[in-house]
């Protein structure tokens, strides 16, 4: 038996923690191997991995379950991961340092054994989450590192986002109907012809969001978060309505404005570079609607009441509506302090995701009661589907060719090219699994604000039946009796 085929064997028999098996790796010579062999052996109770190094394999994990393998390229691979966890990880896919076939099944198994993964973290990757953590939350999203953010997330290239995005453009859920076999229609739905479905899908999605927000002819809506331009173009050119919407991407804003003109719709679409904390004066009470698809994600929890008061203050007093979609996490997932992993770093820098009820909470103190709560919908079943899809597209449509005049580094080097193409296999397989099996989520919410009359009415018969309940409590029952009886019928 070798000296590491000892240590694993040893370590297997102890029922210590992580923590605890942190300390005893500090009184030993460092060798990342066998601490990052040990502390996977004690995490993964469901399913196996099989981790292949040269002539050397490992297989650690139980019997029942899927197998997945890890072919290990590089020795920095297992000082990535004892330095970084899950981070450390993706960034050693990325780098080439390991070969995955069935990086869904990876996924899946880490989610398997959560768990597991989380109580055998070092006590230096629990600290720098932490500080992390904290970073993100009181730092990640001022109106500066919003700015850079943006430039990060969107500007990389749009011949990048058009490679795998529909024709619109959305990046955001899209909705699948029984046209397309719903959301799993791509694995059991026969269709000879799939090259629209995503197309379809996602106008779906555009009119959804749009017939929510109850518009009208001649109303003014409000955006955060242009995107390409797709829904504003749409709630021109469908519904009748002017529409201004805002983002502080500059490639953005110069793709929807060319878009916005080839539809002849420039006077009655105005794309705004600018922070939603930067509206002019006279947006003011000027609007009759507002929709938001998957931009709150760069908000921060710091800042949701602020956002939803600038929403408040946007929309006019009565009538109005708002339509508001995310990515989100279960409840008892959600926290304020959300640390740096794998999407944080490489794909959406000091995003936050908020929960259902962190933004219900927050609307209602934002907007000091003046919104009502209209609709919760989860979309969640819809996202793996348009993950699935775009890594399709991406595969059949990116090359580095294409990218070499926005981003000459990765279109000069073959190397980088494969690693930037790796980057996004990895975050269309990370995101997939997690909507598919819950750990994130995505839900569309929306507000209205009740017309006066309306709102008076339900403030006298609340106020009224709080007297009811006062009158009640003080022994005066005989003359409430018949009220109460009626308030409770059906």
């Amino acid at each position: 038996m070798s000296a590491l085929e000892q240590h694993s064997h040893s370590s297997l028999s102890s029922s210590r923690t992580g923590l605890q098996a942190f300390i005893t790796f500090q009184h030993q010579p460092v060798n990342a191997r066998a601490s990052v062999l040990f502390a996977l052996e004690s995490a993964v109770s469901r399913g196996c991995v099989k981790i292949v190094e040269g002539s050397t394999v490992h297989c650690l994990g139980g019997v029942d379950g899927r197998c997945v393998t890890i072919e290990v390229v590089s020795p920095n691979f297992w000082t990535r991961m004892l330095s970084h966890g899950d981070l450390g990880f993706s960034e050693a896919y990325m780098a080439g340092e390991i070969l995955i076939e069935d990086l869904p099944g990876i996924m899946n198994l880490w989610l398997d054994n959560e768990a597991g993964m989380s109580s055998n973290t070092s006590i230096f990757i629990r600290l720098t989450t932490a500080i992390s953590g904290m970073s993100n939350a009181f730092f990640g999203q001022t109106p500066t590192n919003s700015k850079l953010n943006a430039i990060a997330s969107y500007d990389q290239s749009n011949k990048l986002f058009k490679a795998f995005l529909d024709e619109k453009m959305m990046y955001s859920c899209a909705l699948w109907g029984d046209e397309e076999g719903g959301p799993s229609g791509d694995l059991t739905f026969r269709n000879d012809d799939r090259s629209n479905e995503l197309e379809a899908a996602q106008m779906r999605k555009i009119h959804h969001v749009l017939r929510t927000a109850r518009l009208r002819p001649g109303d003014r809506l409000l955006e955060f978060g242009s995107g390409w331009g797709a829904l504003a173009i749409e709630a021109a050119r469908t519904y009748g309505c002017e529409v201004d919407t805002i983002t502080l991407s500059q490639e953005q804003k110069r793709l929807a404005d060319e878009r916005i003109r080839a539809a002849g719709l420039q006077e009655h679409v105005r794309v705004h570079l600018m922070d939603y904390r930067e509206l002019p004066p006279d947006f003011e009470k000027a609007f009759d609607a507002f929709v938001s698809v998957e931009m709150i994600e760069h908000v921060g929890s710091k800042y949701y009441e602020a956002y939803f008061e600038i929403v408040d203050w946007a929309l006019k007093a009565e009538g109005a509506t708002a339509v508001i979609s995310s990515s989100t996490f279960p409840e008892s997932r959600y926290t304020e302090y959300q640390a740096e992993d794998f999407m944080r770093k490489y794909m959406w820098p000091n995003s936050c995701l908020p929960s259902p009820t962190a933004l219900i909470n927050a609307a209602r103190t934002g907007a000091q009661g003046r919104f009502a709560l209209s609709s919760v919908e989860n979309h969640s079943a819809h996202y793996p589907r348009t993950l699935r899809e775009w890594n399709k597209r991406l595969g059949a449509n990116l090359t580095q060719t294409l990218l070499a005049e926005d981003l000459p580094a990765v279109g000069a080097d073959l190397s980088a090219f494969d690693a930037f193409m790796r980057k996004w296999r990895y975050f269309f397989a990370y995101a997939g699994a997690g909507f598919d099996r819950g750990y994130i989520s995505c839900h569309m919410l929306s507000f209205v604000r009740e017309f006066f009359f309306e709102w008076l009415l339900s403030y006298l018969l609340a106020l009224r039946g709080k007297r009811n309940h006062a009158r009640v409590r003080a022994g005066v029952v005989s003359v409430e009796r018949p009220m109460e009886n009626e308030n409770n019928m059906g």
